[in-house]
């Protein structure tokens, strides 16, 4: 396909995209704000969480943490504990050790992609998120709904698609720096955003023709979720818990779940994993989130 037809149909592309963008418009609460401290958050809730479930809890984070500099300042505890219920608690670390990062140097985020991705748990997606999103500026913004919107419309019959093939398209269409009078880059994602959501529930999931579509192994009864529990129990005992006792509230979970009771052995060896981590650390005999 020569150059100047590639850029028609681009050009055509992005026209629907836009006129769907305008119809499913979804006006969520962290539209409303600039600031990429609420934006980054915002990001990392949403990955692998639904909208409805974020409605609230990104409220109710920026509550209790309003600044990038009052979330650099809390306990690791305290955080753990407002993230309980949004799943992957190495994300919550993740966003403390961040925090901590752009506070020491001045409580200013970077702009540049580079400099993002250098703060702990940001990644490609995330930083183009608050690029676009807090600063309109150009980003390559390639999360789970724009790709289901490039698989559908630019890639129809093909399976297995990987994201070297989707990633020009995406820089490609996204607009320069601050928009070209027609679109930017902080408008151009919204409307990829809500096609993408609105094809996921209209549609076979069109992600699944990527090449990074992979399903969600299972949760429950797995050690993600023995640590999961065993970091709620550490936050239900904020003053320390002795190990057989940590292993035997655990189990009063376990077999009321109907599943099998976990030795002492395999919950220390969970524990010193969580605490290596930072998650919990021994203290006098017990185990303090």
């Amino acid at each position: 396909m020569d150059n100047n037809r590639e850029a028609q149909q681009l050009g055509e592309f992005a026209e629907r995209i836009m006129v769907q963008g305008r119809a499913l418009y979804r006006d969520l609460p962290w539209r409303d704000t600039r600031d990429p401290y609420a934006i980054w958050l915002s990001e990392v809730m949403l990955q692998q969480t639904q909208v409805s479930r974020v409605d609230g809890r990104w409220q109710r984070w920026l509550e209790r943490f309003p600044t990038v500099d009052a979330l650099a300042s809390a306990s690791p505890a305290d955080v753990l504990e407002e993230w309980q219920g949004m799943g992957y608690n190495r994300r919550a670390l993740a966003l403390l050790h961040a925090a901590q990062e752009v506070s020491a140097a001045g409580g200013v985020f970077p702009r540049s992609d580079a400099a993002l991705r250098a703060l702990p748990g940001i990644g490609p997606a995330t930083a183009a998120g608050i690029r676009a999103f807090s600063f309109n500026l150009h980003s390559v913004y390639l999360e789970t709904n724009v790709r289901a919107v490039f698989l559908h419309e630019l890639f129809p019959e093909r399976e297995d698609v990987p994201d070297r093939d989707l990633v020009p398209l995406v820089d490609a269409t996204c607009p320069p720096d601050g928009g070209d009078g027609e679109r930017d880059p902080r408008g151009w994602y919204y409307a990829l955003l809500d096609y993408g959501a609105h094809l996921k529930k209209t549609l076979p999931n069109p992600s699944r023709r990527s090449r990074t579509y992979a399903r969600q192994s299972r949760f429950e009864g797995s050690t993600r979720q023995k640590r999961a529990a065993l970091v709620r129990v550490l936050l239900d005992h904020r003053d320390g818990i002795a190990l057989e006792e940590l292993a035997a509230e655990l189990n009063l979970q376990e077999v009321a779940a109907g599943r099998e009771p976990v030795s002492v052995g395999d919950v220390q060896m969970i524990v010193e994993q969580l605490h290596k981590e930072g998650f919990c650390a021994p203290e006098n005999g017990v185990w303090r989130a």
